[in-house]
């Protein structure tokens, strides 16, 4: 059992394997937080709630008992209008229109197990004693509107996931304005914020400032999670590092708009809460329907920032991540874009794809510009039928080309997109989002499609379902490269529009479903302009995402290093490209490349016909490098050691999952005259085991490679990179 249930005080104790929650039921009906840190033994810890008047001139619900106000209770379900006047979970707006709501608890039940949440991507269990789901059901009776509080605790992870689920049981409808998946009050506000953010090109940087009375924290408006900021914050305590300090994750499993706050009142007391956006929301419930909200994945560590992503890892590589591909090592590719953009036919793709084969590269993906009349980003989204000036024969036979080579063959869709030049635009110039008498804002030239529709998503489905059964593929890079502007459905009334952008995410999770489920055998990788979507609900239907758009290995550094504390390395794709980068223009080295493009899931994107003999020969044995090491990438405890977000040096390193190996880069970017001598101390070995340097004759205990270290950084030159690799004895 991970819950369990004090009968007599309502007292309700949520365990996993590093981590407890605990919250009790009042005698008035509402629900109190008493405890969230580190896992404790399962005992009556009612005394941690303490009755106290705190301020007279807090509004008392009820009168007979002046120690309960709202405004200064640790609730598990904070509304709107009776007292609470900090951020509130739900906000319902009533018939009468009032948007006064007070939900009192009614009773509860345990579960095996974790259901699935109808319509939306979610973690999961494969066994029932894998964890106990918990649903706390609250009601407001004048409302008549019902809510279920869902918590699933993993006895086998370190998570705990939470949601919630709003039932409208009156016979008048109910207007849904605010209903966010978790909120979570903390004691006191010695925390640090932390978050992941940035830009194009430049995502997931990490940001890290003391809490403020006040609100604080992060959100999209973008109609996605964008590359601006990522579905996560985290509260740490004071001087967290990677190994040490208590750190508090919050992740939501979601791909749409959303926040992420965390508000210090006046008593210094913190209330973190995450879900849909409400800005720009509504959901009209008409009496019998019910609204269910994404879920949070909420981790705990004692052990600093790695403890905290050790977790992330463990459960969103095997709980949330599905299908063939979860557990599979995935191929070394070569994808076209860089080498040819749209200036390409069936003969240059097969010279790069011959030039891939003699290299060891297992996959060949054809990139943009095969369909339509694509000669530019400015035309055929929507039109997802071949190319016959380009490619004259057909896909079928480009892509048995390439599998005459002993190679898989890959292709790239834009499937949420529409271009106005476009077949497709010109039969349903409705099928976009668009608000009646406004002008349609272009980004890249194209408009989104409204998957709030059923008729959209059906024809996308059959299009995209024709182009994959017509040829052998063996995988697919989904993207999407632009946010929602006119945010509206010709199909939907006046009263609904503001459910567009949440209708669009549960329309885009059914097409991704029924795609990825039509075609179990395709390994899909998401993308979204590089990591403009790289986020729990997209690895729950994909379990890769193209990281960046931006394949310079020095921005790569950064850019891996912040997605790593979320998201595990199996998760990341990651290329070498050409030089000068088209990105930022700056050369590096093929064997720097080479070492931060070997931290994830590995390829290249550059045209293969263009090396020297020399460049051959250090291709093909980046390549043999990869796969003998590809299952200690992808699938090993990813370790790291020194932050390109603290100075010049970055490091990290990977363990085999039977702990067999260990495989460790550094970096250094600029050269440094008469540096200090440099000594990378490892973590995570056996410190009673040996290891062998691999090609050397060199052995260490793993104590002396933790606690002393090994030599790096003496080589002259910027850009530079290290690689060691141990082999246990």
């Amino acid at each position: 059992m991970s819950i369990y249930i004090n009968q007599e005080k309502l007292q309700f104790h949520l365990q996993t394997r590093k981590a407890s929650y605990v919250f009790l039921v009042l005698p008035s009906g509402y629900l109190v937080q008493l405890y969230y840190g580190k896992k404790l033994r399962d005992t009556d810890l009612s005394w941690l709630h303490v009755r106290t008047e705190r301020a007279s001139f807090s509004p008392n619900p009820v009168p007979e008992d002046r120690t309960i106000s709202f405004d200064t209770l640790p609730l598990e379900l904070p509304v709107y209008g009776t007292s609470d006047f900090r951020n509130p979970a739900v906000q319902l707006q009533l018939e009468n229109g009032s948007s006064v709501s007070e939900f009192t608890y009614v009773g509860h039940r345990l579960e095996k197990g974790k259901p699935a949440l109808q319509g939306l991507p979610a973690t999961y269990v494969e066994a029932a004693d894998e964890a106990d789901t918990l649903v706390i059901e609250m009601e407001d009776r004048v409302a008549g509107v019902r809510i279920e509080l869902s918590y699933t605790a993993y006895s086998s992870f370190n998570a705990i996931t939470r949601s919630m689920r709003i039932i409208n049981e009156s016979a008048a409808s109910v207007n849904v304005a605010r209903a966010l998946s978790t909120s979570v009050d903390f004691p006191h506000a010695d925390y640090e914020l932390l978050q992941l953010s940035g830009a194009w090109t430049r995502e997931r940087d990490i940001v890290r400032r003391p809490l403020a009375s006040g609100l604080q924290g992060v959100e999209s408006r973008r109609g996605s999670s964008s590359h601006q900021q990522n579905p996560f914050i985290a509260l740490m305590t004071p001087g967290t590092d990677e190994d040490q300090g208590e750190v508090y994750g919050f992740s939501l499993v979601y791909s749409g708009s959303f926040t992420a706050q965390a508000e210090v009142d006046q008593f210094h007391t913190t209330r973190v809460s995450l879900g849909i956006n409400p800005f720009e929301f509504s959901w009209k419930l008409e009496s019998g329907e019910a609204f269910q909200t994404p879920e949070t994945v909420m981790v705990y560590s004692d052990a600093g920032l790695d403890g905290m992503s050790q977790s992330y890892h463990e459960l969103y590589r095997e709980r949330l991540a599905r299908g063939k591909f979860r557990n599979a090592e995935r191929p070394v590719l070569v994808n076209n874009w860089e080498a040819t953009y749209f200036g390409f036919n069936a003969d240059k793709i097969e010279q790069i794809a011959r030039a891939g084969q003699k290299l060891g590269i297992e996959l060949f993906v054809l990139d943009d510009g095969w369909f339509g009349h694509r000669d530019s980003d400015n035309s055929s989204l929507g039109d997802w039928i071949v190319d016959k000036n380009k490619l004259p024969q057909g896909l079928d036979d480009l892509a048995s080309r390439v599998t005459g080579l002993d190679m898989q063959f890959g292709l790239w869709f834009e499937p949420e997109m529409i271009s106005p030049d476009s077949e497709l635009y010109r039969k349903h110039p409705d099928w976009c989002l668009h608000v009646p008498d406004r002008r349609r804002t272009e980004g890249r030239q194209q408009l989104v499609l409204d998957f709030s529709r059923q008729d959209v998503r059906d024809e996308i489905v059959r299009m995209l379902s024709d182009v994959l059964g017509s040829a052998p593929i063996s995988y697919v890079k989904w993207d999407m490269n632009r946010n929602m502007t006119e945010v509206g459905s010709a199909l939907l009334p006046a009263d609904r529009q503001r459910e567009t952008a949440h209708r669009y995410m549960l329309g885009l999770y059914e097409v991704m479903e029924r795609i990825t489920s039509s075609f179990p055998n395709i390994l899909f990788e998401s993308c979204s302009g590089g990591g403009g979507r790289f986020d729990p609900g997209m690895l729950y239907y994909m379990p890769q995402t193209w990281t960046s758009d931006n394949t310079d290995a020095v921005s790569r550094l950064r850019i891996q290093y912040g997605t790593s504390l979320v998201y595990p390395v199996s998760s990341m794709g990651s290329h070498i490209s050409a030089v000068p980068n088209h990105q930022v223009n700056r050369i590096t080295s093929l064997e720097t490349r080479g070492h931060v493009a070997m931290s994830g899931n590995f390829g290249y994107e550059l045209d293969l016909t263009r090396f020297t003999e020399e460049e051959n020969a250090i291709v093909k044995a980046q390549v043999e490098l990869y796969k003998e090491i590809r299952n200690t990438i992808q699938y090993g405890t990813f370790r790291r050691l020194l932050s390109p977000f603290e100075g010049n040096e970055t490091a990290w390193m990977f363990i085999a999952p039977d702990g067999s190996e260990a495989v460790v880069f550094y970096f250094r970017v600029l050269s440094e005259p008469n540096a200090p001598l440099q000594r990378l101390k490892l973590k995570g070995l056996d410190p009673d085991a040996d290891y062998r340097l691999k090609g050397s004759t060199e052995t260490y205990t793993g104590d002396a490679l933790m606690y002393g270290g090994i030599s790096v950084g003496r080589a002259s030159g910027d850009y530079l990179s290290e690689m060691f690799r141990f082999e246990r004895v």
